[in-house]
């Protein structure tokens, strides 16, 4: 069993369930549902397989916690939240019905509604099929695109501001292969001072997944596409993730990335409403 144990919501409330229907053992993912074993329920708590028991005070804590998830350690309960110095953002870890998402000052990094960070993630990948020879993703978060990308890319390449979104993600189960993938090169800074330093035509595909526009605008500058040009390779797809296309916030918003791409030297732009947002080839 992994050092730590991670549970929201959808974890705890079976447990629950489980004690007041008198049972005396259930099945539990103690790892945001990635995979499942029994524990054994007793009138102290939960006991893992370890020997390390949790009182059900704290499984009621978090059985009735819709939008946080935990780690526990040594019997001690902490909610996954951390404060960054750096930006002054609140970052957060959120159960879905699949992988969790991070909330960023309330704001969710994936899409949620109507389905889960990894199909999300899926769309995003499938965006720029095939994934050939070097990716470079702008914005690491939870990982998820360099791991779902790492699968098939020769090296992948993300860039992540703050190095508190990386505390979170190494408490996400589903972010583990950020930290153990050979092809995964990880740096930490600014994308926009990052890219600078990338050499030109060097990477054959660029997933492009800012924060909300009201986080982070200097990423969907017409200053940082031309850089984004600039390392792609000649016939490159770039993804850029907008949001919902049918909301007004969505239309307005791809009306203007799609003119400053165009300004920024890519002539090939076309709608990927599935993943939300475009695709772009120089």
């Amino acid at each position: 069993m992994q050092s730590f144990v991670i549970l929201s919501y959808a974890q705890a409330e079976p447990l629950v369930k489980a004690w007041h229907e008198q049972q005396t053992s259930a099945v539990v993912s103690l790892d945001l549902g990635l995979s499942t074993l029994q524990v054994n329920l007793s009138s102290e708590g939960v006991l893992f397989p370890d020997g390390k028991q949790l009182d059900w005070k704290s499984i009621d804590q978090i059985a009735t916690s819709e939008n946080k998830c935990y780690v526990i350690r040594d019997q001690e309960v902490n909610e996954i939240k951390l404060f960054s110095d750096y930006t002054n953002r609140v970052y957060s870890l959120y159960p879905t019905s699949g992988a969790p998402t991070m909330l960023i000052s309330g704001i969710p990094m994936h899409r949620i509604k109507d389905t889960e960070p990894h199909q999300d993630t899926l769309q995003k990948i499938k965006a720029i099929t095939p994934v050939v020879g070097r990716v470079l993703d702008t914005a690491t978060g939870l990982g998820y695109t360099a791991i779902e990308a790492a699968k098939y890319a020769e090296q992948v390449v993300t860039i992540e501001l703050d190095p508190v979104a990386l505390e979170i993600a190494r408490l996400n189960p589903w972010s583990q292969a950020l930290f153990g993938n050979p092809r995964i090169r990880q740096i930490i800074g600014d994308s926009f001072e990052e890219l600078r330093k990338l050499d030109s035509s060097s990477f054959s595909r660029i997933i492009h997944d800012p924060p909300a526009f009201s986080l982070a605008g200097d990423l969907y500058s017409e200053t940082f596409y031309r850089e984004l040009f600039r390392v792609l390779r000649e016939r490159g797809r770039l993804f850029h993730y907008i949001g919902d296309p049918e909301s007004k916030s969505g239309h307005n918003t791809t009306v203007g990335v799609v003119r400053r791409l165009r300004q920024a030297g890519f002539t090939r732009i076309f709608p990927e409403p599935q993943a939300f947002g475009v695709v772009a080839i120089k």
